[in-house]
């Protein structure tokens, strides 16, 4: 028994689930600059990353509702973590963004109820695998900060809600 309230789980649950929206916010508006700098030949993977965190935003906009909560809107700009300039540095964004969701969807993960958790799960597994094919290589444990390797962002959920 960890001695928490049913209320104090939804509380903890609804927290995880408005901060994986955030970064999902996040995610689409970096996502819009990744489009804008990509080389041609990848210019499809990232639509289709852009469509799927769109889609992913939606759906944690109404679980936050059903939660009983007021979802949080986005932001009008976010701050980069550092220039994109070209494809190369486009590559590097869209690799940090989805190192960053997987750190939000392996707390939801902690917090969630079983169906949120396996949810949660799907979302940290698949921003797991697009982080790889941008990066060309992964964690041994994507979402967990004390397992990234050093000088990689592997999600901030406590982080300024207007920066990637």
């Amino acid at each position: 028994m960890t001695g928490t309230t049913g209320a104090e789980d939804r509380g903890a649950e609804l927290a995880a689930v408005q901060a994986a929206l955030a970064a999902e916010h996040a995610a689409v508006y970096g996502y819009g600059v990744v489009g804008g700098r990509i080389a041609a030949d990848r210019r499809k993977e990232a639509q289709t990353a852009y469509d799927a965190h769109r889609a992913r935003r939606d759906a944690l906009h109404r679980t936050v509702r059903d939660l009983g909560g007021r979802p949080q809107a986005a932001a009008a700009a976010y701050a980069l973590p550092f220039p994109v300039p070209d494809t190369a540095a486009a590559v590097r964004l869209a690799a940090e963004l989805e190192d960053r969701l997987a750190g939000v969807y392996a707390d939801l993960v902690r917090a969630g109820g079983a169906a949120r958790r396996a949810e949660a799960a799907a979302a940290l597994r698949e921003a797991a695998v697009r982080a790889v094919r941008w990066r060309g290589s992964g964690v041994a444990f994507p979402g967990l900060a004390e397992r990234a390797p050093a000088g990689a962002a592997a999600g901030a959920p406590s982080a300024a809600a207007n920066a990637l």
